[in-house]
């Protein structure tokens, strides 16, 4: 097999050449490069839409790679010290769902902790599994829910010796990793896979002095959004593996469920995201770290927000932290994270990735500008000084313990009825509950709904959080099972 130069762009340099032959398509898509649509022709440009292709034999398969995306795959795998790597066009979801897929059947056990992305818990209604939930546990002065704890792994496990996988957020929504390579030790010994959603950290792969990452801790797979933080189109993701997995099983676990019609947009983005990464990534994210710590110091300043950063590290359920995340505490002046972000959007023409209960999170990279950085600080300090207030009785912490009491799949298709949110107390919710961003759920199917819950469904939406997850597209009422 010849090596690959990481310079090298398989998929990008064959569509690069099949434009050029000017072929005459008899095929589709329908708009025929963009001249059946000229309106979108002229949003998204001729040179877009004339590589808005079809597979085809010059340009490969993504279900069954034989040529360039195989050679892409490759380049991918190697930059990502991983020993395959899968093209992702669905999403980081189809990547979180084929690692579950891959490891679990029905009735299958797998460790995680609660505090999961929903497609993690969607995973579990599709194939079956079962989860065994590891709280991981909260900072009360932040009201964030935190990693897992070495201990409570290893309690899981021993508990649950049959389980077939850990799951494992490297890091969290807010930067907070737990600590992965001793994890993996532990799960490895007791012959568990280790599956890691690394949705927020595809930097961890290129940049200096940054949290480890998933193959370096010989995790055996890793959803990796690289159009989050690697520069990718949205949408598009790898699949990492380790050299445990058998790559040949995880693509057909893969096909059940990815598009047979990949965006080569998509697979055009990653190719160029993974070779600019590989050439460049000590710089790209170098910068982007300069970035997020002189915001965090100037938000720092104003008083009344808190940018945290490594100073929370604690050696457990915070055992390092991604300083490129600009996640920023709101609660003590007044104001629930929701509320900030709908000021900095609606006011100052500022968009953020989300506001909870109590915090904030910028999105930082490299194509940021100080002044853009110094936009965002100026609008925070007037923020104080117009809206702020006190404190009393807000909520102080975005996570809730669950009480699964029947497995997601079984409750999620069982007999339901619908009833109204607030007469609900007691039964079993056979639907999801959540804010959107960042898509963790309040309740999921299988859980009982609390007092607890009920408040956070209610204070949240008062403060303005957009809710999803149940068939009533008001969220006024939820499906239960029936007893």
């Amino acid at each position: 097999m010849n090596r690959l130069s990481q310079e090298k762009a398989p998929i990008y340099e064959a569509l690069k050449k099949y434009k050029m032959e000017r072929v005459v398509r008899f095929d589709v898509p329908g708009h025929k490069g963009g001249r059946g649509n000229r309106e979108l022709t002229e949003f998204l440009g001729e040179d877009c839409l004339k590589v808005d292709v079809n597979s085809m034999k010059p340009l490969d398969n993504l279900g069954h790679p034989v040529s360039v995306i195989r050679d892409a795959e490759r380049l991918a795998a190697e930059a990502f010290k991983a020993a395959h790597a899968f093209f992702i066009v669905n999403g980081t979801t189809a990547a979180v769902q084929g690692m579950i897929m891959s490891a679990c059947k029905a009735g299958d056990k797998i460790i995680m902790p609660r505090n999961v992305h929903k497609s993690a818990i969607n995973a579990l209604i599709i194939c079956g599994a079962i989860p065994v939930y590891v709280n991981p546990g909260v900072d009360k002065d932040l009201g964030i829910s935190l990693g897992m704890a070495v201990a409570d792994i290893e309690k899981a496990i021993l508990n649950n010796k049959d389980a077939k996988a850990v799951f494992v957020n490297n890091p969290t929504y807010y930067g907070i990793c737990s600590n992965l390579k001793e994890i993996v030790k532990i799960a490895h010994r007791h012959n568990m896979l280790v599956l890691v959603d690394e949705a927020h950290g595809t930097h961890f792969y290129f940049g200096k002095d940054l949290p480890i990452s998933a193959m370096e801790a010989r995790a055996d797979m890793a959803a990796v959004s690289m159009h989050k933080t690697g520069g990718s189109l949205t949408q598009s993701s790898f699949l990492l593996c380790g050299e445990r997995i058998n790559a040949h099983y995880v693509r057909q676990i893969l096909n059940l469920t990815q598009t047979t019609s990949a965006s080569y947009l998509l697979l055009t983005s990653l190719d160029l995201a993974r070779k600019n990464l590989s050439l460049h990534g000590k710089e790209i994210f170098k910068r982007t770290m300069e970035l997020a710590n002189y915001a965090r110091e100037e938000i720092n300043k104003l008083g009344g927000y808190y940018a945290f950063s490594k100073e929370i590290i604690n050696g457990d359920r915070v055992y390092d932290f991604d300083v490129t995340k600009l996640s920023v505490h709101t609660r003590d002046i007044g104001l629930t994270g929701i509320e900030v972000y709908d000021i900095l959007r609606d006011e100052y023409g500022i968009q953020i990735e989300f506001g909870d209960i109590g915090n904030i999170l910028a999105i930082i990279s490299a194509g940021d500008r100080i002044l853009e950085i110094e936009r965002l600080v100026a609008a925070l300090s007037e923020i104080k000084r117009l809206y702020s207030k006190d404190k009393k009785g807000m909520l102080e912490s975005e996570y809730i313990n669950p009480d699964l009491v029947m497995p997601p799949r079984q409750a999620f298709y069982s007999s339901k009825r619908s009833i109204p949110i607030a007469n609900s107390l007691g039964h079993i919710s056979a639907e999801f509950v959540m804010a959107y961003p960042p898509g963790i759920p309040i309740l999921a199917p299988g859980e009982k709904i609390t007092e607890e819950v009920l408040e956070y469904i209610v204070y949240a939406k008062a403060k303005g959080a957009f809710l999803t997850g149940t068939e009533d597209i008001e969220v006024e009422n939820i499906n239960i099972v029936e007893e």
